[in-house]
């Protein structure tokens, strides 16, 4: 590991400690400029645990067991609204008896029970602040320890934080406590009011984690009450080379084997997360309810319904989105999602995407399109000339005479695609006009400030991605709208029957 990427972990410890140093415990109540609070201070919203255990009293979330009312075995209450990976968690504790912790990065086992990193905390005098692997590794690093992971999961200690003693004097016995958990790459650091108590660098390529979910544990064992408030996150820019795609998958709007934009999003996620320089995170209902998804994204890609439903239309949304293309943040849509309002979306998918479907103008048949010649663009590396049926999109609303946009997937659709009336989406004039002429069903885009957009109008069929060529221009160009380096032979990637099958939308 760098000196630098060393230096930037303890440069965020430094921060932390001078807000700690600024603010009491009990006192932190707004959310910092920068983080995203992840409780509400009423009711579990977004959170999910055993209800026999799990409540919110006077504004904290609380957890407790008694002699009535024991728990087997480690019960955890998970945040159901997103993942983590970069980031910088803060958080108030207090613990009265037992032992609890904060599980990141770490993994749902079903019914509550949670494996993965943990910044530990107890009501005794040892454990408060160590790192520890739940249903792994076991101590990273005990209090005070500053160590490195090797491959293999041998443990070192290569410095000291401090004495144990010395850091038990500053957490403060059934009261509130700040704990301050970052995670940069495989870089984890732990602060309990101010004092770091416990680094890890994680060189175990085999066992770390670089995502996962956010929980709260209640420990099995004695009767016990842990309470949490002013949960807030702060998500962090990944580690130099990797880039992050947020995937948003749209609900169920058609029959089976159509639209099936949960599982599709699943498979693409799927290729891209073994993809090197890529991670993907995936949101599923068409926009997520993690405040936080995406701040430290490079791309975002929408597989919905589009129109008058489309996800990115709705609220302020289109202002949020319009604020994360000026950061240079890419944008891609695939099938329906290329569809928004003229007057609701229109200008700014021209500017994000650099075409769109619009209702009066574009067509939406269905056709076996030929794509016998491809451009020489990083999206189409390692694609051959293919054909395929398809709901394919035409006759787009592009920017004024193609304007930093390069055509991906041309074609031109027989006459049969012109046979229905007009209608918004049907026919009109100026597309009859055009009846012969090659048609762009797929394009990429770029804007002045440097962000990418993609538009691919296929996607009707899910059986479709089981096409090598269709999925490997779509995963291309999902890396490429992230700015990340596309493959010479572009992303390789593989898809079963099985994983084809898996997590289709249930029948209506």
């Amino acid at each position: 590991m760098t000196h630098r990427r060393l230096h930037s972990v303890w440069l965020a410890a430094t921060l932390a400690v001078a807000f700690l140093g600024l603010s009491s415990p009990s006192s932190a109540q707004e959310v910092e400029p920068g983080f995203k609070s992840l409780f509400n201070g009423k009711d579990l919203s977004g959170w999910d645990g055993d209800p026999k255990f799990w409540s919110v009293r006077d504004g904290a979330i609380t957890g407790q067991t008694t002699e009535q009312n024991k728990t087997a075995g480690n019960t955890f209450l998970i945040w159901r609204d997103g993942n983590v990976d970069n980031f910088e968690l803060r958080l108030s504790f207090k613990i009265v008896g037992g032992n609890s912790g904060i599980q990141y990065r770490s993994k749902d086992l079903g019914n509550w029970v949670v494996g993965g990193y943990q910044g530990d905390f107890e009501a005794g005098e040892t454990y408060s602040g160590i790192l520890y692997e739940e249903r792994g590794r076991g101590i990273l690093a005990e209090r005070g320890e500053k160590t490195v992971i090797n491959e293999g999961g041998k443990k070192q200690v290569v410095a000291s934080l401090g004495n144990t003693k010395d850091i038990q004097t500053v957490i403060k016995k059934e009261d509130w406590n700040d704990y301050v958990i970052l995670a940069e790459g495989n870089q984890l650091t732990h602060i309990i009011n101010g004092r770091v108590t416990a680094q890890v660098t994680d060189n175990d390529a085999k066992n770390r984690v670089m995502s996962g979910i956010l929980a709260l544990q209640l420990h099995a064992g004695p009767a016990m009450t842990v309470q949490f408030k002013n949960i807030r996150i702060r998500r962090t820019p990944l580690v130099a080379g990797l880039k992050k795609v947020v995937m948003l998958a749209g609900t169920q709007s058609h029959g089976p084997g159509d639209h099936e934009f949960n599982a599709g999003v699943l498979l693409l996620q799927k290729c891209l997360n073994n993809t090197p320089g890529i991670q993907a995170t995936l949101y599923k209902g068409g926009w997520p309810k993690d405040p936080s998804a995406f701040d430290n994204a490079d791309a975002v890609m929408f597989y919905a319904d589009g129109g008058g439903g489309h996800p990115a239309i709705q609220g302020d949304r289109l202002k949020q989105l319009d604020e994360l293309a000026r950061q240079g943040v890419g944008i891609a849509c695939l099938h329906y999602a290329v569809e928004v309002p003229k007057e609701r979306g229109g200008a700014e998918f021209l500017d994000w995407l650099g075409g769109y479907f619009e209702t009066n103008w574009s067509v939406n048949p269905h056709w076996t399109a030929k794509f016998e010649t491809l451009p020489n663009h990083p999206i189409t590396r390692g694609v051959k000339p293919f054909e395929i049926n398809d709901e394919w999109y035409y006759h787009m609303r592009f920017r004024d005479k193609l304007e930093r946009v390069t055509p991906i997937l041309t074609a031109v659709p027989p006459a049969s695609t012109l046979e229905r009336p007009d209608g918004p989406h049907s026919g009109n004039p100026a597309v009859r006009a055009a009846k012969g002429q090659p048609q762009h069903v797929a394009w990429a885009a770029e804007r002045e400030n440097g962000g990418r957009g993609f538009g691919f109008t296929g996607g009707h069929f899910h059986r479709n991605w089981a096409d090598d060529n269709f999925r490997r221009l779509v995963l291309n160009a999902l890396v490429w709208v992230a700015h990340g380096e596309v493959p010479t032979g572009g992303v390789n990637s593989q898809v079963s029957q099985d994983e084809m099958l898996a997590n289709l939308d249930p029948k209506k």
